[in-house]
This record gives C-alpha cells, sequence and structure tokens, in this order.
C-alpha cells in the first residue's frame, strides 16, 4: 500500500506493507512532533512523599503537587488564610501553577524560597495546629 505523508511541508510517498501484529512493550514511548520527538511515560502513578521524608502531620502541611522552580511566595508565617488563598507560585514546563491553601488556617513556616528548585510532594508550607 501506498502513503503520502507531508512533513514539515515536504510531501513524501512511502510504500506501508502490513506486518503481523506485535506484543504489546511496557516501556516508554517515542513519538515524533514536527521534527522533534517527544518522551511519553507509559503510565503516572500518584505522586507521593519522599522516602526520607521524616513524618508530619498532613493536615498541617501542604506539598507540592509538581516539580518546578518557586518564582513567587505570596504567603508569610504568621498570615491566616482561607481556602483557596494562593501560597505560591511555581514555574514547571514553562507554566506558572498557583498553590493555594488546601483549609482555612494560620501559616507557621515556609521552608522555600523564591528560586528554589521543589520536587513533587516535597513540603512547600506548614500550617499551625
Amino acid at each position: 500500500m501506498k502513503l503520502k505523508v507531508a512533513i514539515d511541508g515536504k510531501t513524501y510517498e512511502v510504500d506501508v506493507e502490513a506486518a503481523e501484529p506485535e506484543a504489546p512493550v511496557a516501556m516508554p514511548l517515542n513519538y515524533l512532533v514536527g521534527s522533534a520527538p517527544v518522551r511519553v511515560a507509559a503510565a503516572a502513578g500518584p505522586v507521593a512523599p519522599p522516602v526520607n521524608a521524616t513524618p508530619v502531620n498532613e493536615d498541617k502541611v501542604c506539598r507540592s503537587p509538581v516539580s518546578g522552580i518557586v518564582v513567587r511566595v505570596a504567603a508569610q508565617p504568621g498570615q491566616s488564610l482561607q481556602t483557596g488563598d494562593v501560597l505560591l507560585v511555581l514555574e514547571a514546563m514553562k507554566m506558572e501553577t498557583n498553590i493555594t491553601a488546601p483549609k482555612p488556617g494560620k501559616v507557621s513556616a515556609i521552608p522555600v524560597a523564591q528560586g528554589d528548585s521543589v520536587q513533587a510532594g516535597q513540603v512547600v508550607v506548614e500550617f499551625e495546629a
């Protein structure tokens, strides 16, 4: 079978043969977008806290949902917040993500600063009891 394929504005005629289906492979797949390969993970799992983390009361912390760079810290220790108030802004993959307060409370500590690199699951804000 012959197919016509357009890549970067050029049209190519390609001969294609039917092949036997292969068994599924549980590895990351590469896709070609434009002329640059993109690596796509086979499956993404839930974000877990770091293995070496000391036990913390999860009701008193806010963790980063993604890995990124802290662009701006909006909250301050001692500040009272309502649900949805912006705590800090992270840049991940050239997009800014607002990290918001999960519930009302008072900030006791912010262990990260502007310019810091954070990992997914890392504690970025601690709340008082």
